[in-house]
C-alpha cells in the first residue's frame, strides 16, 4: 500500500508557499504522493481565495525530489487540451518523471463553468472529458496527432519534447454507484472512486469500504481494455489504533486497492491540524 495527502487550493491553503512548505514536509515524512485540488472559484457565495494547481505543482516537482505529484482532480472539461498535454509535459520533466494527472468532471457545474460561460451539463462535461484524455495521451505520445471530435479538433501536429515517463499515468475519479465514470476509468491507468449513499432526501458522499472497493474494482476488470499495471486510490481517515489500522489496510489490499488519499478538507481541518497531520506520516508515527 502506498499513501498520499491532497491539498486544498482554497481559504488558508490558498497560498502557494504554504502548498509547497506542506509537500516537502509530506516527503520527509514518508508520504508516496502529494495531490492538489482544481478549482477556480468553489463557492459562488462566499467566494474563498483560491491558488493555481498547475503553478503549485510546478513548484512542488522543483523542490522535492522522491514524491509523486498531480492533480485530483484536473476539471479537463474546461481546460484546453492541447495546453494541458503540454502542462503535464512540463511538470513530468521538471519531477522527473513523478507526474500523474487524475480528472474527473469536477463538482460544480454551475461554479466551475457556467460562471464562465461555459457550459456545465454533465453530459457535455463527461463528452468534453473523453475527448480531452484522448488529445492529452496522443500528444503527449511525441509522435505526429490528430483528432476530431464533437467538441474538440486537432489538426496533424507532434508535440515533443515527450514525458520522462513511457506515459503519463491517467487516474479517473468517480462516484459509484454511477458507472460511465467507472467505464471511463477503466480505460485508462487508475480509479479514484467514491461512494454516493443516495437517500430520498439527497446523497451524501462516503468513503468507500473495502467490500464497496471490491465491487468497484470488479466492474473496472470488467470493462479493461488492457493488462498493464492499474492503480486505485481510495480517500479515507485510518484508526488511530494499530491494530484496527492494520486490519482496514489489509481488507484494502485485498479487495486491490495500492493506495490510500488522506484528503484536507479545509471545512473540517484547518491549517494548523493539516500541518500535524503531514508531519506525522501516513500511519500517523511521526
Amino acid at each position: 500500500m502506498r499513501y498520499a495527502i491532497n491539498l486544498p487550493v482554497i481559504g488558508e491553503y490558498a497560498d502557494p508557499n504554504v502548498l509547497l512548505q506542506l509537500a516537502q514536509d509530506a516527503e520527509r515524512a514518508g508520504w508516496d504522493a502529494v495531490f492538489v485540488w482544481d478549482s477556480l472559484v468553489f463557492d459562488p457565495r462566499s467566494q474563498p481565495p483560491v491558488t493555481d494547481p498547475w503553478m503549485v505543482l510546478a513548484a512542488i516537482a522543483a523542490r522535492t525530489e522522491r514524491v509523486k505529484i498531480g492533480t485530483m482532480v484536473a476539471q479537463l472539461a474546461r481546460r484546453r487540451p492541447w495546453k494541458v498535454a503540454r502542462e503535464v509535459v512540463a511538470l513530468d520533466h521538471l519531477s522527473h518523471g513523478r507526474m500523474i494527472l487524475g480528472v474527473g468532471l469536477g463538482f460544480s457545474g454551475e461554479a466551475e463553468f457556467e460562471r464562465f460561460g461555459e457550459d456545465g451539463d454533465a453530459r457535455v462535461r463527461a463528452d468534453k472529458l473523453d475527448e480531452s484524455l484522448a488529445i492529452v495521451r496522443g500528444l503527449c505520445t511525441g509522435e505526429p496527432f490528430a483528432f476530431t471530435g464533437e467538441h474538440y479538433t486537432v489538426r496533424e501536429t507532434t508535440f515533443r519534447p515527450r514525458p520522462v515517463q513511457d506515459q503519463i499515468p491517467v487516474w479517473v475519479a468517480g462516484y459509484w454507484p454511477n458507472k460511465r465514470p467507472f467505464r471511463r476509468a477503466a480505460r485508462w491507468d487508475g480509479a479514484a472512486p467514491a461512494e454516493m449513499d443516495i437517500r430520498d432526501d439527497g446523497f451524501s458522499i462516503l468513503p468507500s469500504s473495502p467490500e464497496s472497493a471490491h465491487k468497484m474494482i470488479d466492474y473496472i476488470e470488467q470493462h479493461r481494455t488492457s493488462d498493464g499495471p492499474y492503480d486505485v486510490i481510495v480517500s479515507r481517515v485510518l484508526p488511530d489504533e494499530p491494530s484496527e489500522r492494520t486490519e482496514l489496510i489489509s481488507a484494502y489490499e485485498s479487495a486491490g486497492v495500492t493506495w490510500i488519499l488522506r484528503d484536507m478538507l479545509p471545512w473540517e481541518t484547518p491549517l494548523e491540524e493539516a500541518v500535524r497531520i503531514v508531519r506525522a506520516g501516513p500511519l500517523g508515527d511521526g
